[in-house]
C-alpha cells in the first residue's frame, strides 16, 4: 500500500469507550507502526496520545509509548513502540490494547475543560491534558477569575447530569456557528466535516479528542490554580479532587 493511498480509520471517534479491538499492520517504519484501524488517539488538541500494548500472533506483548499523527499525512496514525520485534511486519493480523485508567483519565478532564469553556467568557488560546489535572489559557487582558466560584459552577454541571453528544458538521455549516466557539485552536477538518462537541445548552466546540457521555463521570474537580502567564493571558489549572 503506497503512502498515498495509506491510512487508519480511527476507532476512537466511534467507540471512546472500547478497550481492545483487532486489526492488521499496514507499515512498519522508523516512525512505528500503521494499522488499519485503531482505538489509540493521537496526540493533538492538548490531549495527549494514547498508551497500551499490541498482542502479536504469537502471544508476545509490545509495549505502545506514544501515539501520533503523520505530521504531513494527516490519515495516518503512526504507534512508536518500546521495540520492534521481527514478527511486526505488514499484513499481520494482532489486537490492541489500550491503557484504559489513563485514557477514561483523560476522557473526565477534557470534557471537564469544555465545562470550564462554558464558565469563562472569554477566547481559549492553548489546552493541556493530565491524567489528573488540565489547563486552559485564556485571552483575558483583566481578570476577574475566582477559583471558589469556578469549583462551584463546576460542580453544578457535573451534578446535572448533562449528555455529551457528538456531530460532525460540513466545514461551511460549521462556520456560519464561530461565533458560538470560544476556541483560538483549528477545528479538527477530516474529508470535509468538523468534529464537534456538544453539551446542549452549555457549550459547543469543535474537538477532535475523546469525551465521556455524561457529566456526572467527570467526578468531583477542584480549581487548583489561575495565573496570570501574560498581558492577555490567563492559565486556569483544574485537578480531580
Amino acid at each position: 500500500m503506497s503512502a498515498l493511498t495509506l491510512q487508519t480509520h480511527a476507532l476512537f471517534d466511534e467507540a471512546p469507550y472500547q478497550h481492545t479491538f483487532t486489526t492488521r499492520v499496514v507499515a512498519v517504519s522508523e516512525q512505528g507502526v500503521a494499522l488499519e484501524q485503531t482505538l489509540f488517539y493521537p496526540n493533538g488538541g492538548g490531549q495527549p496520545g494514547d498508551q497500551g500494548h499490541l498482542l502479536l500472533p504469537d502471544g508476545s506483548a509490545v509495549a505502545v509509548l506514544d501515539t501520533q499523527r503523520d505530521p504531513l499525512l494527516r490519515s495516518i496514525i503512526w504507534h512508536q513502540l518500546e521495540e520492534t520485534p521481527p514478527a511486526l511486519q505488514a499484513g499481520i493480523e494482532l489486537q490492541g490494547c489500550l491503557d484504559w485508567q489513563r485514557r477514561y483519565q483523560h476522557m473526565r478532564m477534557h470534557t471537564c475543560l469544555h465545562l470550564l469553556c462554558s464558565i469563562i467568557d472569554a477566547p481559549v488560546t492553548g489546552c493541556s491534558i493530565g491524567i489528573d489535572k488540565g489547563r486552559l489559557d485564556f485571552d483575558l487582558p483583566e481578570s476577574t477569575l475566582d477559583k471558589e466560584h469556578i469549583t462551584r459552577s463546576l460542580k453544578e454541571l457535573v451534578d446535572a447530569e448533562l449528555d455529551v453528544r457528538t456531530h460532525e458538521l460540513p466545514v461551511s455549516e460549521y462556520s456560519r456557528m464561530l461565533d458560538l466557539c470560544r476556541t483560538r485552536i483549528p477545528a479538527p477538518i477530516t474529508q470535509g466535516l468538523v468534529r464537534v462537541i456538544d453539551i446542549p445548552g452549555v457549550d459547543m466546540q469543535p474537538c477532535g479528542g475523546t469525551h465521556v457521555g455524561n457529566t456526572r463521570e467527570v467526578g468531583a474537580v477542584i480549581c487548583d490554580k489561575i495565573e496570570k502567564k501574560s498581558r492577555h493571558n490567563r492559565r486556569v489549572t483544574l485537578r480531580f479532587a
